[in-house]
């Protein structure tokens, strides 16, 4: 009997660890997939930022990142390192679409994609993701309201950099009515990325490209689809 009970707690024991070898596989096999598609929307808002009549390289294979844990670098809003896919027209700079994220969201942080023109100007801003309340704070995307066309052709001498806030701050840009928090993040952010920008506009443009298997994957799946 005892032989017999110890057989069936090494049974039990064997059991237990490959359903948790099992569980934990499926875990990490959903989040690659969650991450994946979240890249492959990120490749669609950036080609709705990017006019393709305006470069002719393959912008999800040019890219750079940029880490987190330099001053400079904190200007994107994350510690976490962060890409930048370049646009290129006959091998010259047209446009830099900024991986960013907007501290202190009313819900938390909100990832943005800043699309900026090689001369400083915005080509737009896309919300990557967030976790605003629906029907109020979710306002910011653009397939809810046009909140966030607003940016379009800005830059940080229109207007000028002490006018980069919302209006009800005294600045230049429309809030979003009861839901003043998460634009005022957003303004923030999308000025923030134009300094960085403006300030790294040389050395964005001329370090080489960073592979990237899941942004590659996630756009080659965007393509066919």
């Amino acid at each position: 009997m005892r032989g017999s009970g110890i057989m069936s707690l090494g049974l039990l024991a064997g059991i237990g660890f490959f359903a948790a070898l099992t569980l934990s596989k499926t875990q990490h096999e959903f989040a690659d997939r969650i991450a994946a598609n979240e890249r492959a929307w990120e490749m669609r808002q950036i080609r709705e930022l990017l006019d393709e009549t305006n470069y002719d390289n393959d912008i999800f294979s040019d890219l750079i990142y940029v880490e987190g844990n330099t001053a400079d670098a904190q200007l994107l809003g994350s510690e976490e390192r962060q890409y930048i896919c370049r646009a290129r027209l006959n091998n010259k700079a047209r446009a830099a679409v900024l991986q960013v994220t907007a501290q202190n969201g009313y819900a938390g942080s909100i990832k943005l994609l800043v699309g900026i023109q090689a001369d400083g100007r915005l080509a737009g801003v896309r919300i990557a993701s967030h976790r605003e309340t629906p029907g109020l704070g979710d306002k910011i995307e653009a397939k809810n309201t046009d909140w966030v066309l607003q940016f379009s052709g800005r830059s940080l001498k229109n207007p000028k950099e002490d006018q980069w806030l919302v209006k009800k701050d005294g600045g230049e840009f429309d809030q979003i009515t009861g839901a003043t928090v998460s634009p005022r993040a957003v303004v923030k952010a999308v000025k923030n990325a134009l300094i960085y920008f403006n300030t790294h506009r040389d050395e964005i443009f001329a370090r080489p490209s960073e592979s990237d298997d899941v942004l590659s994957e996630a756009a080659q799946e965007n393509t066919r689809t």
